[in-house]
């Protein structure tokens, strides 16, 4: 395989649909075994993967009086699991299935003496099949696979920068399993009202503890344009939300998600892709601030604040 150096490489969706299926479930199985060790934090902030300079991992997991970590390998394709002991343990990453996925890092975390109790479903998926019996998905693309980390690593790289503009409970830029999205999340500080939920195959218990407080949330996931989206939201969504005047001219809100969209093909071919990414950000978070009526003095500060004591 070939690898890319291109920045904002393009990848069409429907070239990869299939493969995303298959990675898709194989990162719900990883980080469910990531939520069966790692202490309950607010929101769900213990269960996510998070962008390597290879592909994503746990990062470090307690388990007993040690910890391990996994990792997806998207240049060599194989998945490691590193135990503070010293074993390690690697699993392809080639054309199988779910069912023989499940079974081989089960047997490799096992051997390991890591144990894996985990609910052996997907979620926010339907239909929920389960990972030992899903031999429906068993796709793997690798240079499709390679060029949706390096989307991940500038949508990772570009999300950091808008994070630090932000000096109140902010998440990492982190990566959700359960919808398959890279997600940074804002809050202004107040509670907000109970989610209803209605995620499939998901209890509303899950979705009332992830969105608990007010908030303005951005991202990147491999669907919602030809070559996959950039999100924002805010929850509960304020009125005049939705008609706020937002850049660039590409962006829209879309009325069946809920949330403003920016193709993430419309990113990758202007002059400027960085830049159009944070108007994008910026101006679909001053939405859910202006309208919200959070409090941006406290909230908001330079990030270059000590430059000059550097």
């Amino acid at each position: 395989m070939a690898l890319t150096t291109e920045a904002w490489p393009r990848l069409r969706v429907a070239d990869w649909a299939d493969t995303r299926d298959t990675l898709h479930m194989w990162t719900q199985i990883v980080g469910k075994v990531r939520l069966a060790h790692a202490p309950m934090v607010n929101h769900w902030w213990q269960v996510t993967l998070y962008v390597s300079p290879r592909g994503l991992t746990t990062s470090a997991v307690p388990c007993g009086t040690g910890a391990f970590d996994i990792e997806f390998d998207f240049i060599d394709h194989r998945m490691g699991i590193r135990s503070s002991d010293g074993a390690t343990r690697h699993v392809k990453l080639e054309p199988k299935s779910v069912a023989r996925f499940h079974d081989e890092t089960m047997r490799a975390l096992d051997e390991l003496g890591i144990e894996a109790p985990i609910k052996p479903r997907p979620n926010e998926v339907e239909p929920a099949i389960p990972f030992a019996e899903d031999d429906q998905h068993a796709s793997y693309d690798p240079d499709a696979v390679h060029l949706f980390w390096r989307q991940l690593l500038q949508a990772n790289r570009v999300m950091g920068d808008f994070r630090s503009r932000f000096v109140g409970k902010v998440s990492p830029v982190h990566f959700f399993w359960g919808a398959m999205d890279l997600a940074c999340t804002r809050f202004s500080g107040r509670p907000a009202p109970p989610h209803p939920g209605g995620a499939p195959n998901c209890g509303d218990w899950v979705m009332v503890e992830g969105y608990s407080q007010e908030l303005s949330s951005c991202g990147f996931w491999p669907g919602g344009g030809d070559e996959g989206a950039f999100y924002a939201y805010a929850y509960p969504e304020p009125d005049g939300f939705a008609a706020h005047d937002i850049s660039p001219a590409d962006a829209f809100y879309s009325r069946e998600n809920g949330q403003y969209l920016l193709p993430y093909e419309a990113v990758r071919a202007s002059d400027d892709p960085d830049g159009v990414l944070m108007e994008f950000l910026q101006s679909t978070y001053e939405a859910a601030a202006v309208h919200g009526d959070w409090d941006r003095a406290a909230l908001e500060d330079d990030p270059g604040r000590w430059d000059h004591r550097r």
